[in-house]
């Protein structure tokens, strides 16, 4: 009990500790970008139903759907200690085949370059 005591008041001190480090030590000058509402690399100013290149949502999703596609991989290492390693072989496999075609498509097709 007295071990849980002193974990927590050395936590909250740190704690307590950094935060005050962190307003005092911070700067806080802001200029003319920092108080801009507009943060997102649009001009401000102009007109707000201006076009733009769908290539970004495009890009953002194929990116989506690989990261979701490589998460199927990670637990792997588990699943070689499973009866059957050739089947997590061949899944393996499989799943890194079908992502290289994907890639292989989408590259042939034009779909990974920004600028036309």
């Amino acid at each position: 009990m007295n071990m849980v005591i002193f974990m927590f008041i050395l936590s909250a001190s740190l704690s307590i500790f950094l935060t005050t480090l962190n307003l005092w030590v911070t700067q806080s000058t802001p200029d003319s970008e920092k108080l801009s509402p507009y943060e997102c690399g649009f001009d401000p100013l102009g007109s707000a139903r201006l076009p733009f290149s769908i290539r970004f949502f495009l890009i953002a999703i194929l990116f989506l759907l690989f990261d979701l596609e490589i998460a199927l991989l990670l637990p792997l290492p588990w699943a070689t200690q499973l009866q059957s390693p050739l089947t997590t072989l061949t899944w393996t496999s499989t799943i890194i085949l079908v992502l290289t075609l994907g890639l292989i498509y989408e590259w042939t097709q034009g779909g990974l370059e920004w600028a036309e």
